[in-house]
């Protein structure tokens, strides 16, 4: 199995690298996320392991930038970094697991034996109706080649409605997907975000995507609102 370490520290990258090779792995290094990219662009690895705070090109951007390029091969992150936030930013990005320093290898070999039976799993399917298309993995949002710049609740409201295309789904059915479970505020938050999608993913194509179902809730045209379909 072969594995791609990109670390800008040369001791850590030393230390992971003979660790590694024990286990009897194939291990390939860079020393920047920069040449990282390059290199798991370039050759297919079982997984890939990356520190974060990196010159040129962080951990974060580089995750970003391999599943932007359609690189899936898993990626473990390691970071000094313990925050929650840190943890959840590295998986929203596309990371698969994250630990943080110090570490045991022990446990660090383990996950990356774990990562590799998994494999790389298959690309997102990006949502469509019509020219209108969301894709979850790299939360864009396009109408046609136009992108559309949204907000995270709107983009998880639009995800809701394309997902159920064609279908009435209720305020409650929507607030239960999006909102928190806990949210007790009135349910007219959900007409109030379909405002917002309207003006982003209707009004500026001359089109209408979305329609309200009186006393029902709404629904997102199969054809995206598109005239021509």
């Amino acid at each position: 199995m072969r594995v791609l370490v990109v670390e800008d520290d040369p001791r850590a990258t030393e230390t992971l690298r003979r660790t590694l090779r024990a286990e009897g792995w194939a291990v390939d290094t860079a020393a920047d996320g920069v040449a990282g990219v390059e290199s798991a662009c370039a050759r297919s690895y079982d997984v890939i392991v990356s520190d974060i705070m990196m010159p040129r090109l962080n951990g974060y951007e580089l995750v970003r930038e391999l599943r932007h390029r359609g690189v899936w091969t898993p990626v473990l992150m390691l970071t000094a970094k313990d925050g929650e936030y840190d943890e959840a930013d590295a998986f929203d990005l596309g990371a698969d697991d994250y630990m943080v320093k110090p570490f045991s290898l022990v446990v660090l070999s383990a996950r990356l034996r774990a990562l590799a039976r998994r494999g790389a799993p298959e690309r997102p399917t990006i949502l469509q109706a019509g020219s209108l298309s969301l894709d979850p993995a790299r939360r864009e949002v396009r109408r046609g080649e136009t992108p559309i710049r949204l907000t995270a609740r709107e983009f998880a409201v639009l995800e809701y409605l394309i997902r159920h295309k064609g279908n009435v789904v209720s305020k409650t059915d929507i607030l239960r997907a999006v909102w928190d479970e806990h949210y007790r505020g009135d349910d007219n938050i959900v007409e109030v975000y379909v405002g917002y999608l309207r003006r982003h993913i209707d009004t500026p194509f001359g089109v209408r995507a979305i329609e309200t179902v009186r006393g029902a809730g709404y629904r997102l045209a199969d054809n995206g609102g598109d005239p021509s379909t």
